[in-house]
C-alpha cells in the first residue's frame, strides 16, 4: 500500500488529535511554554521594530478580532503579526534543537488570535498549540542542517506550525488541512542576510510566519486549495529549500509521541548559539575554589559547531540587537557583569571598556568533534589561557533550559517576572494564575485581564 502524502499524513493528525489525547505532562508543559512566550512578548513590545509595526497595523486598520500585547485589539491576521513579532525581539523565546526553531514565537500568536476570534476554549487552544509546535518541528527536523545555512527555520518551518496550529482552532477537515499546508509553504520566506548588518528583519521572520500560517488556514476554511504535497513535491518545499534531507523524520512516531517535550527554554537574553559559551563563562566565574576574574584572562579560544561560527562570531558588534549574536560579547558580558539577561543587554554595556577590552582576547573556532554532535546537541568546548600562563578547559553539551538540563517550571515563573517586571504586580500574576489554569478557561474571546488588552 502507498504510504499518504506528507500533508495527508499530517493534516490526519492535526484533525484526529484531541485535548483528551494529551498526557497529563504534555498539557502542563504546554502551558509553561504559553508563558514563557507571553513574558517575551510582553518584554519586546515597546522596542523599536514592534512600535513600527504596531503602527503599520493601526494604519491599516480591521475588525477587533484579537488583542495585542502593545495593547489594543486588531484584525487576528494583523495580532498575529505584531504579537509575533513581540515574543521574538528580546531574544528569550523558547528553541527546539533538532529542528532549530523557536516555536512559540510562530504558533501560540497564530492560535491565540484564532482562539479569540472564534471563541475557543483553553483546551482547545493547548491541543493546538502541542500540535503547531510537533508539526514544525517534524518538518523543521527533517531539512536540518542544511536548510539553516540559508533560510531562517523558524520563520520558514514555523509557518507550517503556525497553520497547523490555526487549522485546529477552525476545526477544518483532512482535505481544507491539506490545503492549509500546501499554502504555509508556498508563502515560507526568512533569510539569515540580516544577521550581516543587525537588521530588524527577525522580527518580520516571525511575525509574519505566524500571520501567513493563520491566513493558510483561514483561506482552507473557505475552500482555497494549496500543493498537496509541497513538502515533498518535486518543486516541493524539500527540493526547493535544502541540499539535503530526510522526509522520514515527518512521520516518525507521528501520533505516539508530542514533540513540544523536547522543547528548550532560554534562560540568557541572547541567541541560542552563545547560551552554552555564557554557561562556562558564568560557571568559571562563579567556582567557589578558583573564581575567574577579567583580569587574569590572557586569551579564551571558544570551540563551537558550525551554526556558532557562521552566526556568531562578531568580535565588534555595533547595537545592542547585534550583541545578543555577538559571542564575543556575550562571554566577556557573563565574565564582567556575572548575569546576561534582559537589564545587562543596554548601550552602556555595549560600549563598557571592560566588556570591550575582554571582548579582543575571545577567538571563536569551529570545534569538529562538538559540530559532529550538532544538532543533537548544542555544544561549546571553552579554553582559558590565564595571565600566568596555565591553561582551563571547560566543556558543555548540554545548555542550561535544554530537556537534558532542564529549567523547573518554578524557574519559568521567576523569568516571566523578571520580563514583566514593568507591568504593575497584580496585572503580572493575573497573567501567571490564567496561563497555568489555561485548560478551566472556556472562552478565550473574554480570557485577558483589563478587557481589550494583554
Amino acid at each position: 500500500m502507498t504510504a499518504p502524502a506528507l500533508s495527508q499524513a499530517l493534516a490526519r493528525f492535526i484533525e484526529r488529535t484531541r485535548y483528551e489525547d494529551l498526557p497529563q505532562e504534555v498539557v502542563s508543559f504546554t502551558k509553561l511554554c504559553v508563558l514563557d512566550w507571553l513574558g517575551s512578548a510582553l518584554a519586546g513590545a515597546d522596542q523599536p521594530p514592534i512600535r513600527m509595526i504596531r503602527e503599520l497595523a493601526e494604519e491599516m486598520g480591521g475588525a477587533e478580532q484579537a488583542a495585542l500585547v502593545t495593547g489594543g485589539r486588531t484584525s487576528a491576521l494583523h495580532a498575529a503579526l505584531v504579537n509575533g513579532a513581540a515574543s521574538h525581539v528580546v531574544e528569550l523565546d523558547d528553541i527546539h534543537k533538532a529542528s532549530i526553531i523557536h516555536a512559540a514565537t510562530v504558533v501560540i500568536p497564530a492560535a491565540l488570535a484564532a482562539a479569540e476570534w472564534r471563541g475557543r476554549s483553553g483546551r482547545d487552544l493547548i491541543a493546538a498549540i502541542a500540535i503547531g509546535y510537533d508539526v514544525c518541528f517534524r518538518i523543521g527536523e527533517a531539512v536540518s542542517p542544511s536548510h539553516y545555512r540559508y533560510w531562517h527555520n523558524t520563520a520558514t518551518c514555523g509557518t507550517f506550525g503556525a497553520a497547523a496550529a490555526a487549522g485546529k482552532l477552525l476545526g477544518l477537515a483532512e482535505e481544507s488541512l491539506v490545503h492549509a499546508l500546501g499554502n504555509a509553504g508556498t508563502q515560507a520566506a526568512g533569510l539569515w542576510e540580516f544577521i550581516e548588518d543587525g537588521a530588524m528583519s527577525k522580527q518580520l521572520h516571525t511575525g509574519k510566519a505566524a500571520m501567513n500560517g493563520l491566513l493558510a488556514a483561514l483561506l482552507a476554511e473557505k475552500g482555497f486549495t494549496g500543493p498537496t504535497r509541497i513538502l515533498e513535491g518535486g518543486r516541493g518545499f524539500f527540493h526547493a529549500m535544502s541540499e539535503e534531507f530526510d522526509a522520514s523524520r515527518v512521520t516518525e512516531r507521528l501520533g505516539e509521541t508530542f514533540k513540544i517535550r523536547e522543547n528548550s527554554f532560554k534562560i540568557h537574553a541572547s541567541c541560542r548559539h552563545t547560551h552554552p559559551a555564557i554557561d562556562l563563562a558564568l560557571s568559571l566565574r562563579a567556582d567557589p575554589a578558583n573564581p575567574l576574574r577579567p583580569e587574569q584572562v590572557r586569551k579564551i579560544r571558544v570551540g563551537g559547531y558550525r551554526s556558532v561560527v557562521a552566526i556568531t562570531d562578531d568580535p565588534s558588534p555595533a547595537s545592542v540587537y547585534a550583541a545578543k549574536f555577538s559571542l564575543q560579547f556575550c562571554v566577556a558580558l557573563a565574565l564582567v557583569k556575572g548575569r546576561a539577561g534582559l537589564a545587562e543587554f543596554t548601550e552602556q554595556t555595549l560600549h563598557d571598556p571592560a566588556i570591550r577590552t575582554l571582548m579582543e582576547r575571545i577567538e571563536v573556532k569551529l570545534d569538529p568533534e562538538v559540530d559532529a554532535a550538532y544538532p543533537e546537541c548544542w555544544g561549546t568546548r571553552m579554553e582559558v589561557t590565564l595571565a600566568g600562563g596555565d591553561t582551563l578547559t571547560v566543556r558543555t553539551d548540554y545548555p542550561k533550559g535544554d530537556p537534558e538540563n532542564p529549567v523547573a517550571a518554578e524557574e519559568l515563573i521567576g523569568k516571566f517576572r523578571l520580563m514583566t517586571d514593568h507591568l504593575p504586580v497584580g496585572r503580572r500574576e493575573r497573567h501567571i494564575e490564567m496561563v497555568l489554569q489555561l485548560e478551566e478557561a472556556a472562552d478565550l474571546a473574554q480570557f485577558w485581564p483589563e478587557g481589550s488588552r494583554i
